[in-house]
């Protein structure tokens, strides 16, 4: 017995159902339609007796005569199923014939034909109706026990459900084997799916000759695996960037600490190694720190609040900050922005530091950092535009990597350990919106955060 799980075996009982449905149907119009004809054909049969009666009672000289001779009635009858009975107007049975014993019904007069089944319940059906026989009113009627017709019936629902069960049986057989065939290649499928395994997501199914909806299903998994790989390959670079950026501060750590107690050092020698030890360990919780939040902004919760945030003025308290450490440099901050934005105002202040901060560590000393906003069609745009050196065309579609440096010149262990642009574009993303970049000799580089017009006004 094919398991019930099977889309075959469940393909096999919908066809099961909608044979027996559409059988039953059609045999249940038979059954009815020849029920009908039957009953027809039988209430003209005695319809036509009762006229041969009456043609034989005007053709006769009286009643009496005629009922003398009731066998002429039997043999003109011919079986036993058939009844006849001729009646006077006080219901006194004036000829007979009534193999079956049937008791003689009480019927009321008319001129005209008609017909119904016996009253009592004995299965027969009758047609009567009163005519004046030398000025007597006789009742003349016809009948025909219907216990042949019933039992042909009978047979008749027998064999219609011997059809009707045979028919679901082979319907199931049926659809069972043209399943079976039709998702042959959905079994292809799967044992190609089976073979790619964490080793060889580089593998691809395919598709060549496939029906179209396995071929849509083909690609669509083609293009989940490519995901997948694409994934699985940032996280590999992600876990060896992370080994190596650890492993530096704690290397430096060790290997000072042991230099350290190779001999016995000064008070001022020790409080300096321990000044320089807290700069790594500094170090390493910043770096712990900008994963967990990478961690969180790129598994975002709905309980992350959003407000109404004023850009100018977060811009503004942000330059008000960054302030000093531009004057020292001889730099000024310039802000051109407008507008405001339904976004985590903590999030997009984060993001909006780390472009800052950013453009202040690889900017050309005496140049400005200009921060302007665009509307463009459905989306807002933030800008921050630097003098500095340019980003190769390589590294452009690399910077917002984790971990990922330019060049030694764009390296620092005073920023996020290389994950400031890549919390940046998390939040952006976060936001619904993406973040860009640009960079030119003559033009300078500009970093753009484009936040979604859906939640911006």
């Amino acid at each position: 017995m094919p398991a019930l799980n099977s889309l075959a075996t469940r393909l096999s009982l919908l066809f099961a159902l909608v044979s027996t449905l559409l059988l039953g149907s059609i045999g249940t119009y038979l059954y009815h339609s020849l029920t009908r004809e039957i009953a027809w054909r039988d209430d003209q049969m005695l319809h036509g007796r009762l006229e041969r009666m009456e043609a034989l009672l005007d053709d006769s000289e009286s009643i009496a005569m005629l009922h003398q001779r009731p066998q002429l009635y039997a043999n003109m009858l011919g079986n036993r199923d058939s009844l006849l009975w001729v009646l006077d107007s006080e219901g006194k049975v004036l000829i007979e014939v009534n193999p079956s014993n049937v008791p003689v019904p009480t019927l009321p007069m008319t001129p005209s034909v008609r017909f119904s089944d016996m009253p009592e319940s004995i299965q027969a059906r009758l047609a009567w109706h009163t005519l004046e026989q030398n000025g007597q009113p006789l009742t003349l009627v016809a009948g025909k026990l219907l216990n042949e017709r019933n039992q042909m019936l009978a047979a008749y629902r027998l064999k219609l459900w011997v059809a009707l069960v045979t028919g679901a049986f082979l319907a199931f057989l049926l659809g069972w084997g043209v399943s079976r065939q039709g998702l042959q290649p959905l079994r292809r499928l799967a044992e190609q799916t089976n073979r790619i395994d964490i080793r060889q997501l580089d593998r691809r199914l395919n598709v060549t000759g496939e029906t179209e909806e396995i071929n849509r299903l083909s690609q669509g998994l083609n293009r989940m695996l490519g995901r997948l790989e694409e994934g699985f390959s940032q996280l590999s670079r992600h876990s060896a960037d992370m080994a190596h950026e650890l492993r530096t501060p704690l290397t430096n750590l060790l290997g000072q600490t042991q230099h350290t107690l190779r001999r016995e050092r000064s008070n001022l020698e020790y409080r300096q190694v321990l000044e320089s030890n807290i700069e790594e360990y500094e170090r390493l919780s910043r770096m712990i720190d900008s994963l967990l939040f990478l961690a969180r902004t790129e598994s975002p919760s709905s309980d992350i609040s959003k407000e109404r945030v004023d850009i100018s003025e977060l811009v503004t308290q942000l330059c008000d900050y960054f302030e000093g450490m531009a004057e020292d440099d001889n730099r000024t901050l310039i802000n051109h922005t407008s507008g405001s934005v339904l976004a985590n105002c903590d999030l997009l202040r984060t993001a909006l530091a780390n472009l800052i901060a950013n453009a202040l560590r690889h900017g050309r000393s005496g140049t400005p950092i200009r921060i302007y906003t665009k509307n463009v069609e459905n989306q807002i745009e933030l800008h921050i535009h630097n003098h500095g050196p340019v980003i190769s065309p390589d590294d452009l579609s690399r910077v917002f990597e984790r971990f990922y440096r330019c060049d030694p010149a764009r390296s620092g262990v005073a920023g996020s350990g290389g994950l400031g642009l890549a919390i940046v574009r998390s939040i952006a993303q976060w936001h619904k919106g993406d973040v860009r970049v640009e960079s030119d000799v003559e033009k300078g580089t500009t970093f753009t955060l484009l936040l979604s017009i859906n939640d911006t006004h």
